[in-house]
């Protein structure tokens, strides 16, 4: 039999909507992982597999990133906040364009799986932490108690 309790749930803090998002993006992104690469495998053999890992690491990674910068920085100064997403957006698109730039003359994966799994990874790891983000309810304001019934307070209206 299940108790009845008068305790209030705990506000959660502001950092639990970003912390959610993470969370469910790993989630999205593993089982991404699992099932891109066991289709790609399927399909294309073992270079399918190599073409939806990479996928999975470029295009999940790339998202990933961001959040867990805002998650790391979120109680620094905006302006501090703003310098290191702005670097990590950097570095991400250098990345990017290097991992590519060396991998375009390979022939180990399927360059089919890794734009598919890419693009599903996008998709996927930013429709998680939306969700995430829209899950966790977290108050604008901080309720303060009252001291003394509702009868006793002044009313401003008047």
């Amino acid at each position: 039999m299940r108790t009845v309790s008068f305790e209030p749930e705990p506000v959660p803090d502001q950092s639990a909507p970003l912390r959610a998002a993470v969370r469910y993006g790993v989630i999205g992104l593993i089982a991404l992982a699992v099932v891109g690469s066991a289709i790609a495998a399927a399909v294309a053999g073992l270079p399918g597999l190599w073409g939806a890992l990479i996928g999975v690491a470029v295009g999940g990674g790339f998202i990933l990133c961001t959040g867990l910068a805002v998650l790391f920085t979120e109680k620094l100064p905006p302006a501090t906040s703003g310098a290191v997403l702005l670097g990590s957006w950097l570095l991400k698109m250098i990345l990017a364009v290097l991992v590519l730039g060396i991998l375009k003359g390979m022939d180990f994966y399927s360059k089919s799986a890794l734009v598919i799994v890419m693009v599903l990874a996008l998709i996927i790891v930013l429709g998680a932490e939306t969700y995430g983000l829209l899950r966790v309810k977290v108050p604008y304001v901080q309720p303060t108690p009252s001291e003394g019934p509702v009868a006793d307070r002044k009313d401003d209206d008047q």
